[in-house]
């Protein structure tokens, strides 16, 4: 009985086997379904590269290419609906068995096709390879040059050069039979066999240009050598594009054209630009440059270069100066120039380093340009120059004047790197000078700025001045007669600290005067005599203390600017409805000025800028109180060209709230309002540091903003400052997003951001906020309030301050973003007694790779008692360069390893802190050992960023 069952076992087996194999031979086999299936995924992926290459290395001279490539593109047709059927079965968890069988005859089939596409595809692109590099490079029939010494010196210079990623395009030049095609050739040949091992280009195209040539027959050419086919009656900018794209497919190629007569436009080729095509490389042989023969130019250039005496400053300011300038005769003219410029009383070498910078200034185009050139000259070596100064012609054009004499290395930024300021180099001032002093135009001056002067010498002052600077000395007094100066149009007398009366006989003399400057001087009182002054555009009064009236000023009908910021003046002069051509107006910083009588400013149609920061006088709305007939903000509307507008406003309610049009025309405004509870605001605290978003501030404290809003000038801010002030989540509630807002700060305020369903946004009101601050937030617990409420994603956001916030327990949830924050560079956190952690995180995000920020460079940690961690435990911050932390006991741990050594500049802390930090290994703490600097090292006490700090912490105290 045993013997019969296992027969029938043994045969049973056979034949399920059998049937097993018939089935899955002619349905499919599920068991290897999952496995195929992968396969034919990677082999697809492997099969796309590769037809990639071949479309790369595309050669007519190659059959069988077109047939492969059809049957790859009808293969993807097939495949990609499986795979698509497959992955939707799959998400439903459905099929079945039958469907099963199917799918897996159908993904073994494709896997057996694809793999045979992948062998007769290799063995394409081997046959496309071979046949590229064997016409990479097309051999040139050319004398060999082994043996001449200078050429083959030039030659290894070009390779060198062809081998620095930095240069894109070389030029030979030199007359015509000299030897450059000869060179260029034997270039072409070396780079034949080098293709033959690594090739250095996937290409090398050389165009015969010539002298007679059109743009067609250079692109026929080139697309000649790239296989290209031919379109009939085919565009030149049809051609164009059809190269462009060829050539992008090449990984790199060289381009050498030979006998170039004149410029090429290489965009009007199809030469791909170097943002496109960064490996592409040019080399040109000419004995032309804009028709300008080197051969020439170069003996020319080699004596204006000796006549500069060798000196960099000289031949710096000579080579711009002649910069894009290529023909001869331009060049010839120059040396010519310098040669005969001799500047008398001027020994050595001083004489040959001017009349190389006289050269350029005569070079200057335009008699505007000269003459803000000469007026730079008139401040004191090393000063730095506001661009706004320049008050004497043109007063729009002062700012591109400046840029224009920057790019001709005649003035150069300030060491401060502020735009609006710039510096003149000792040497250019001193030529400078001498050409003013020495000239008999209407840039004649006498300079005699910064030099101690305390004696006014009256004998230099003749007829003939144009300008005359006495700035910057220790000037007592001023003659009580009349100087005859009457053709001077410049007068600048500030900084002399020490002069306190302008007698009224000086004035009498300087009929012409345009621009008086006596800000920063001690003076008293301005004379009568000042009303004489008919052609006087501005007078500058700034900083004069005690200076508390002026004289009538009705009769300066051309004044265009005055400036009594930060003087002692009591009330306005007499007169000022009359100047109708008044563009600039500053009283900032006017701490006596009390009033501005109403319907004043409406007759100052001209007015473009008004600055009265700071200034005692208030402007009031029409709907308050007001007292004293004083100016109402309303009044501005009159003024058609008003531009900037810098203003303190008192008020109960947010001064805007009905659509006002004349504000949309502000360019540039700096407003401040102060409700009933409002406190003046010290100075410059949080200010960003290079003031890039100063140009529109609004500052509201004090108010009550749960009313109605107009969106006005709130939605037009960069910087927005909130002090004390009610009804937040209404403010952002009624005015929506805030587009061009770059910095936002709240302080001393009760506020919740608790987002509801009504105060949520769905979408980011900030979308370009670049700075936060949060300032004595007694109610907040975590940023991610203002984050739920607004919607923000912070993308932009690279400064996070947060001070005196007693309630905050953490910075951010990470359950608020899907990305990281990029630009968030420095954090600053101080007096937050309760944060116990800077970022949460959600169970699925602790297995998240990468930080919150990312990019963060600088943290600033004080009074933070109950903080423990700074990231998840495994997190490194690697683009770390600046750690402060103070008094933050319970940190034990920073983000660093021991690769931070090569970002990180600096640790600093308190000793007994930094002993009981945990490290992961000994060799991360030995590394960043040296980094760390202790209060003994004078390194935390005096912190410039600790000073920074301490000021921005008292914002609203």
């Amino acid at each position: 009985m045993e013997c019969v069952i296992a027969c029938l076992s043994s045969a049973v087996s056979s034949f399920s086997e059998h049937l097993c194999g018939l089935i899955c031979s002619k349905v499919g086999n599920p068991f290897t379904f999952k496995s195929n299936y992968s396969h034919l995924q990677q082999e697809l992926q492997r099969l796309n590269d590769l037809k990639s290459t071949v479309e790369r290395d595309h050669d007519e001279s190659v059959p069988g290419v077109n047939d492969w490539w059809r049957n790859v593109e009808e293969t993807g047709c097939k495949v990609r609906p499986m795979q698509a059927k497959i992955e939707a079965n799959k998400e439903r968890c459905c099929g079945g068995f039958k469907n099963l069988f199917l799918q897996s005859r159908e993904v073994a089939e494709a896997l057996k096709e694809v793999r045979g596409l992948e062998v007769r595809g290799n063995c394409l692109a081997d046959l496309l390879a071979a046949s590229r590099q064997a016409r990479a490079v097309e051999l040139m029939p050319v004398e060999s040059i082994v043996h001449q010494p200078a050429a083959s010196q030039n030659l290894a210079t070009i390779m060198n050069l062809l081998n620095d990623d930095a240069v894109r395009t070389i030029g030979v030049w030199g007359q015509g039979g000299i030897g450059k095609t000869t060179l260029v050739k034997n270039l072409n040949n070396m780079l034949k066999d080098a293709s033959s091992t690594t090739p250095p280009f996937s290409i090398v195209i050389w165009i015969t240009v010539s002298r007679e040539w059109d743009l067609k027959s250079i692109q026929v050419q080139i697309s000649q050598r790239l296989e290209m086919k031919e379109k009939t009656n085919e565009s030149p900018d049809s051609l164009a594009a059809r190269i462009c794209e060829r050539l992008k497919r090449e990984v790199k190629f060289l381009l050498l054209l030979d006998d170039v007569w004149k410029e090429i436009d290489l965009d009007a080729l199809g030469i791909p630009r170097p943002e496109d095509h960064a490996a592409c490389k040019i080399i040109l042989t000419t004995r032309f440059l804009d028709a300008a023969n080197l051969e020439d130019v170069e003996p020319v250039a080699r004596a204006i270069t000796k006549e500069c005496g060798g000196l960099p400053l000289a031949i710096n300011v000579m080579g711009t100066s002649m910069r894009k300038k290529t023909n001869k005769h331009l060049w010839m003219n120059a040396l010519k120039e310098l040669q005969k410029s001799v500047p008398y009383n001027i020994p050595g070498v001083e004489d040959k380093v001017y009349k190389s910078l006289k050269w350029s200034y005569d070079s200057l185009q335009g008699n505007n340009i000269r003459s803000c050139f000469l007026y730079c000259s008139l401040y004191p070596e090393d000063f730095s120059i506001d661009i706004r100064n320049y008050y004497e012609d043109i007063y729009n054009s002062g700012v591109a004047l400046v840029e224009n004499l920057k790019d001709c290395c005649l003035l150069e930024n300030d060491d401060d790197d502020r735009s609006r300021t710039v510096k003149m180099h000792d040497v250019v001032r001193d030529v400078a000078i001498w050409i003013a002093s020495s000239s008999e135009d209407e840039c004649k001056s006498l300079v005699q700025s910064g030099i101690g002067l305390s004696k006014f010498p009256e004998s230099r002052l003749t007829p003939s001045l144009k300008r005359i600077s006495f700035m910057s000395n220790a000037l007592t007094w001023l003659p009580d007669s009349q100087i005859p100066c009457s053709e001077a149009s410049t007068l600048l007398l500030q900084n002399n600290n020490k002069l306190e009366i302008v007698p009224e006989a000086f004035l009498l003399g300087f009929q012409a005067l345009r621009v008086l400057n006596v800000s920063n001087t001690n003076i008293q009182r301005l004379p009568l005599s000042l009303i004489h002054l008919g052609e006087l555009r501005a007078l500058l009064l700034s900083k004069c203390r005690s200076l508390n009236e002026l004289p009538p000023v009705g009769r300066l009908s051309k004044l265009q600017v005055l400036d009594c910021s930060n003087s002692g003046i009591l009330k306005l002069p007499e007169g000022m409805e009359q100047l109708s051509n008044l563009r600039e107006l500053n009283l900032s910083g006017t701490k006596q000025l009390k009033t501005f009588r109403a319907g004043l400013v409406s007759r100052l149609s001209g007015l473009e800028i008004l600055d009265m920061s700071e200034s005692s006088c208030r402007w009031c709305l029409k709907t308050e109180t007001n007292e004293g007939n004083t100016a109402l903000l309303e009044e501005l509307g009159c003024l058609e060209r008003l531009i900037v507008l810098m203003v303190d406003l008192n008020g109960t309610t947010h001064p805007f709230s009905e659509y006002a049009p004349w504000m949309e025309r502000l360019k540039s405004f700096r407003i401040r309002v102060f409700g009933v509870h409002g406190r003046q605001v010290k100075k410059n605290l949080l200010k960003n540091k290079d003031g890039k978003f100063e140009e529109r501030k609004l500052l509201l404290s004090g108010l009550d903003l749960s009313g109605k809003l107009n969106g006005c000038l709130l939605t037009c801010a960069a910087v927005l400052e909130l002090e004390g002030c009610k009804g937040l989540n209404n403010l952002f509630d009624s005015v929506g997003a805030f587009v061009y807002l770059k910095s936002l700060s709240i302080s001393s305020s009760n506020v919740r951001f608790k987002p509801t369903r009504r105060h949520r946004s769905p979408n980011d009101l900030l979308p370009n906020l670049e700075e936060l601050n949060l300032i004595h937030l007694h109610s907040l617990e975590s940023i991610s309030e203002l984050v739920g409420s607004l919607g923000l994603k912070f993308s932009r956001l690279k400064v996070m301050t947060v001070f005196f916030c007693p309630k905050l327990k953490y910075l951010l949830s990470c359950d608020d973003f899907t990305q990281p924050l990029e630009k968030l560079e420095t954090i600053y956190l101080r007096y937050c007694p309760d944060l116990s952690d800077m970022f949460i995180y959600s169970s699925g995000q602790t297995s998240k790779s990468y930080p919150v920020a990312p990019n963060l460079r600088e943290i600033y940690l004080s009074s933070l008692p109950k903080l423990k961690t700074l990231s998840r435990q495994e997190e490194t911050w690697q683009h770390l360069e600046h750690i402060y932390v103070k008094k933050c006991r319970n940190l034990k741990k920073l983000p660093l390893n021991e690769q931070s050594a090569n970002t990180l500049k600096e640790i600093k802390g308190e000793q007994e802190w930094w002993e009981q930090l945990e490290w992961d290994d000994d060799v991360t703490s030995s590394t960043l050992q040296p980094l760390f600097k202790g209060p003994r090292s004078g390194g935390l006490s005096e912190d410039n960023s600790e000073r920074r700090v301490q000021t921005a912490s008292s914002y609203g105290e």
